[in-house]
C-alpha cells in the first residue's frame, strides 16, 4: 500500500519475495505491490507532505484490483500501524473499513504490546471491521516473562470477547 524510509523498491517487499523464494516481480518493478513510496521514516501523510506529493485513494485501489486480478491472496500492509494518517484526515483503519477489508493484526511481545492490541481489536469492533487473525511475532525476543504472560493474555481475551478470531504465534523466519 505505502511504505516510508526507503527508496526505489520497498524493503519489505523485498524480504518478503526472500521468504517467498521468489525473484521480484514486474508488479514489483512497476509499482503495483507498492504504490507509494517515500524516503522519509515517518507517518505517510507527512512523507508525502515533505516530498510534496499527493497520496491518491485510487491509485492504491487501482493497483489493488490489478492484484487481485492475478492472485489468490492480496496483502495491504499499512506503515506504521491502524491509526497512522496516510492522508491528512485519512487513516489505514478508515481505509480498511472503506473497502470492508478483514484484517490480520500482527503484535508482539514487547512491553506495552497488550495494550496496543487490545485498543486496535476495539477500534475494529467499533467499525464493524472483520479481525481474521491476530499474528503473535515470537521475534525478537523481548522479556520472557512479559512476553509469555502477553501471548497468555491475548489468547485469553481474543477467546472471551473475540471468539472468531484466530490466534497464531511465529518466530524468526530463516531466509
Amino acid at each position: 500500500m505505502i511504505q516510508t524510509g526507503c527508496r526505489g523498491i520497498a524493503d519489505d517487499l523485498l524480504v518478503h519475495r526472500k521468504i517467498q523464494k521468489i525473484d521480484l516481480t514486474e508488479d514489483d518493478f512497476d509499482g503495483t505491490t507498492c504504490p507509494y513510496l517515500f524516503e522519509y521514516p515517518c507517518s505517510p501523510h507527512l512523507a508525502a507532505e515533505k516530498e510534496g506529493r499527493i497520496i491518491d485513494v485510487k491509485k492504491i485501489e487501482k493497483s489493488t484490483a490489478l492484484l487481485a486480478e492475478k492472485y489468490d491472496y492480496v496483502l495491504l500492509e499499512g506503515a506504521g500501524g491502524l491509526m497512522v494518517p496516510y492522508r491528512k484526515w485519512e487513516t489505514t483503519l478508515d481505509y480498511i473499513q472503506t473497502h470492508g477489508y478483514p484484517l490480520v493484526l500482527v503484535t508482539s511481545g514487547k512491553l506495552g504490546s497488550i495494550n496496543h492490541t487490545l485498543l486496535s481489536l476495539e477500534a475494529c469492533k467499533t467499525r464493524n471491521i472483520n479481525v481474521l487473525r491476530v499474528l503473535y511475532n515470537l521475534y525478537p525476543e523481548y522479556d520472557p516473562i512479559i512476553s509469555g504472560e502477553t501471548q497468555r493474555y491475548l489468547k485469553h481475551y481474543l477467546a472471551q470477547f473475540f471468539p472468531n478470531t484466530q490466534f497464531e504465534s511465529f518466530g524468526k523466519v530463516a531466509i
